[in-house]
């Protein structure tokens, strides 16, 4: 119990990616059709026009290992005090939204630019906390 409280932040922001990531992988997964179609549509005036299935199909990858590792470090701070899996979630986190940012950029959607900064300040503030 001394491990969940001393590391209270970490904890909650940790398994704020956990639900963030998990549940935007498997929404990408049990409706691939749907995302990719919106998506090409998404990108269809930038330069990612051609590339739109591979893609989404890193950043799927991404956003699964980024919840699975933040999940896991959840036990192992409960346990342990600390997680290496967290800080490398963290990092995985923010890159996967850097990903995120750039491409909401490329297709000129500034407010869904606006939105993935909400998601990257705590996620960076993470990786601070944990290095």
């Amino acid at each position: 119990m001394d491990n969940l409280l001393s590391n209270a932040t970490e904890i909650l922001l940790l398994v704020f990616l956990t639900i963030t990531f998990l549940q935007s992988g498997i929404d990408k997964l049990m409706d691939w059709k749907g995302n990719l179609g919106w998506l090409t549509g998404h990108f269809s005036k930038s330069i990612f026009k051609g590339t739109v299935p591979v893609l989404l199909s890193v950043i799927l990858m991404l956003e699964l290992l980024s919840g699975i590792l933040c999940g896991v470090s959840v036990f192992q701070f409960a346990i342990d005090g600390e997680s290496v899996f967290g800080f490398y979630g963290a990092i995985i986190s923010a890159v996967t939204l850097l990903m995120l940012l750039l491409g909401q950029r490329v297709a000129k959607d500034y407010v869904g630019a606006q939105t993935i900064v909400v998601y990257l300040i705590p996620t960076v503030f993470l990786v601070y906390l944990m290095q």
